[in-house]
This record gives structure tokens, sequence and C-alpha cells, in this order.
């Protein structure tokens, strides 16, 4: 997500452009939830690939939870409610797309649910070299010259401390993270204000010391503030 966020759309093979291209349409709403897409032949020609390539494309999209073929009706796009918003491209159609306000809310809850219980959980299990490496990045982050690099450290950053927390299930849960983050650093970065990029790392910095003492409470707190303030950074910039 954030190589797309910083460089553009990847180079796609075929099948993978159509995935994409039909995952971002319905996603932006092109084709709205209850709709039936256009026939096979129809897409086939508009993408020019072969209906080989576009059924594998339709399987993906109908394993992402998004679309439902049915015989002699056609392939209608299911409710919102069925997406797999856990799945990587789902949430890149959405950042791609435009978020909103909402859609922000609802990632940052998902944060607050999880980020804090795996500083805890590192507070009590990190070994010394995932500490270490914690430092490191709160390091990286201090030191970026570019958003990219800030962006990188930051996202490297809680995806080592999810593995610190010793739970690998906290480790499945990387698509969210990283989902709230391009999104956060797409609408307000900290980097380039000196004051709040140095601020940003430091906070980081907090989270890594109270893990280092043990300290799960002060651990959860310090994420906790981490997640709000970015929050209300995007918050800011949208009034």
């Amino acid at each position: 997500m954030l190589n797309a966020a910083f460089s553009g759309r990847a180079n796609r093979n075929q099948h993978s452009f159509v995935v994409n291209e039909l995952g971002e349409e319905i996603v932006g709403g092109v084709y709205a939830s209850g709709t039936l897409l256009p026939g096979d032949v129809e897409l086939a020609e508009r993408f020019g690939v072969s209906r080989t390539v576009l059924r594998e494309a339709m399987k993906t999209l109908t394993a992402k939870g998004m679309i439902v073929p049915k015989a002699r009706i056609g392939t209608r796009v299911t409710d919102r409610s069925q997406w797999n918003l856990f799945d990587a491209d789902v949430l890149v159609w959405h950042i791609e797309t435009g978020v909103d306000i909402t859609f922000l809310k609802h990632l940052t809850d998902m944060r607050f649910a999880i980020e804090p219980f795996a500083a805890q959980l590192a507070a009590v299990r990190a070994s010394a070299d995932e500490i270490k490496a914690l430092y490191a990045c709160a390091d990286a982050m201090a030191g970026a010259d570019s958003d990219e690099s800030f962006a990188l450290a930051d996202l490297k950053f809680h995806l080592a401390l999810h593995g610190a927390s010793g739970n690998p299930f906290m480790l499945s849960v990387g698509n969210l993270i990283e989902a709230a983050l391009v999104s956060s650093f797409k609408m307000s970065s900290p980097y380039g204000e000196p004051g709040r990029h140095v601020a940003t790392a430091n906070r980081h910095r907090m989270i890594v010391e109270a893990i280092e003492r043990k300290d799960a409470d002060a651990a959860a707190a310090a994420m906790k503030l981490v997640i709000q303030e970015g929050f209300d950074r995007i918050l800011k910039k949208l009034a």
C-alpha cells in the first residue's frame, strides 16, 4: 500500500489489471451494491482479455466477497457488509478512490482495539533484540529525509511491535494498520514540519521505553496517544 501511495499503481498482469479495475470501480460506486456487472463478452472486450482471464478475475473478486455470480442472471455486486475489509486489495481500493472521515474513524477504532493491547503484550514478552529493533525504527523515523522514508519507518515500527507481542494473529492484521497509516500520510504527514516530525518520532520512542521497562500500562497509554494524535491531525487537516 505504501509503495502504491508514493509510487503510483504497480505494473500488473492481465488478471491483476482486471481485478484492480473492477474492484476499484465497485468500491468507488461505479457499480453499486445490488447491481449487475456487464456481461462477460462486454467485459472481455473492454479489457482486451480472454474469457479465461476474465473468469479467473471474477473468481478473485468473488473470493473477496464483492460479487456473486448467478446462473442465467449475471454477476451481482454484493452489499459492503459482505466484503472482506481485511483484504489488502480491498483496502487499497478504498484508499485509491478517496477515503472519507467515516472510513478513517473505523480504521482508528480498529487500531485502538488492537495496538494498545499489542503494546501491553510486548512489554511482557519482547526480547532484547525485538526492543532493539523497535528503537531502530523510532530512530529511523526521527532521521527520515522524506515522506516515504518516514512512512516506511513508521509502518516497520508498528509491524515490529505486533511481532514483539508474541502473538502471530497480531501480524495478520498488518493490512489494517498499513491502510490506516497510508491514509494518514496521504492526508496529513508529520514530515516537513520539524516540530511535528520530531514529536511523532519521540512518541513512538516512548512506547519502546515503556516496553523496555516492562510497564504494560504505560506502553498501552503511549500507543493510544500515538493513535489519537494521528487521528486528530487528520481531523484538523480536514477542518
